[in-house]
């Protein structure tokens, strides 16, 4: 990951901080499973840059964008290269306190506290990523106030005061406009470094798709590139929503024709389908019609 953030333009400064990071505090043998092997790299410098300095100033990061700006890749890619073990936080609706920091359970005859993935997170000096974290009830977010300010400390009512370790940090992730999602408060927001997220360009979705998929030809990296920036415009112009820009779609379209499929039966179910309206999955078909050609198959698109 390191050399990755040398290609990306990362200077050497900040990385030798980051290896000092990782020499300063190496995750423990039985958490070393918790780190993560990314499947697919962020590409952007500048965002890179702000995030890095950000966590090694000890801040925590709030990842704000639309879909398809690969938040959680990015938090993904963060804990891979700090070397940190990562924990998943997933928010609803019902996420409360007892779901966040821990409940009483009863084992070997006696009431003890379970630790929830906060706690434990922080014991380890982990990466939590607090996932779609606008999704959840503010009252049940007050309880990470004291973890995430400058007291990083976590009161368990009835048990003990946690000190979160050293190079504990949280990443959160949210999306403006989901159903179910809300403003997050003043006071949470103010404890994170907001970073917004930008769109993937042209060049950085090549790059993706070539480091991906090695063996797709140029021509259909190209190609695919137009397909999904073309999607982009016409859900910015309001002619079609949101739900057929799908990043993870078109990388899966490409494993399917990899696996056997045409190249439009995979965008069938990978991209077009998922526009469950009528009159908008024919505008999608369209789009996928004007740019690729339908009967494409492994051996044309594959080296």
């Amino acid at each position: 990951m390191l050399d990755f953030l040398r290609q990306e333009g990362i200077g050497e400064d900040l990385i030798a901080r980051i290896e000092e990071y990782r020499r300063q505090w190496p995750a423990a043998e039985g958490d070393r499973a918790r780190i993560p092997v990314p499947r697919f790299r962020y590409y952007g410098s500048e965002i890179w840059k702000l995030a890095i300095t950000a966590i090694l100033s000890g801040e925590n990061l709030l990842l704000v964008g639309p879909k398809a700006t690969g938040k959680n890749v990015f938090a993904e890619n963060l804990s891979a290269v700090f070397g940190r073990p990562e924990w998943d936080i997933s928010f609803y609706l019902n996420t409360d306190a007892s779901t966040l920091i821990g409940t009483d359970t009863f084992k070997n005859g006696e009431v003890s506290f379970r630790k929830g993935p906060i706690c434990a997170c922080a014991e380890a000096g982990g990466f939590g990523i607090l996932d779609e974290i606008n999704m959840a009830k503010n009252e049940s977010l007050a309880v990470l106030h004291a973890t995430l300010d400058f007291r990083r400390i976590i009161d368990v009512p009835g048990y003990s005061r946690i000190i979160l370790a050293p190079p504990t940090r949280f990443i959160a992730t949210m999306n403006y406009g989901y159903a179910g999602t809300r403003e997050l408060n003043e006071a949470l927001a103010s404890r994170f470094m907001v970073i917004n997220m930008p769109v993937i360009t042209g060049a950085d979705l090549e790059k993706l798709l070539a480091q991906q998929y090695p063996s797709l030809k140029a021509e259909y990296i190209s190609q695919l590139t137009v397909l999904f920036e073309e999607i982009r415009r016409k859900c910015e112009s309001s002619e079609i929503s949101t739900k057929a820009l799908d990043l993870r779609g078109l990388l899966a379209a490409v494993n399917l024709v990899f696996n056997g499929l045409s190249l439009r039966e995979a965008l069938d179910i990978a991209i077009i389908n998922k526009s469950f309206d009528g009159f908008e999955r024919t505008l999608v078909e369209d789009i996928v019609s004007t740019r690729i050609n339908g009967s494409l198959k492994k051996e044309d698109i594959f080296e």
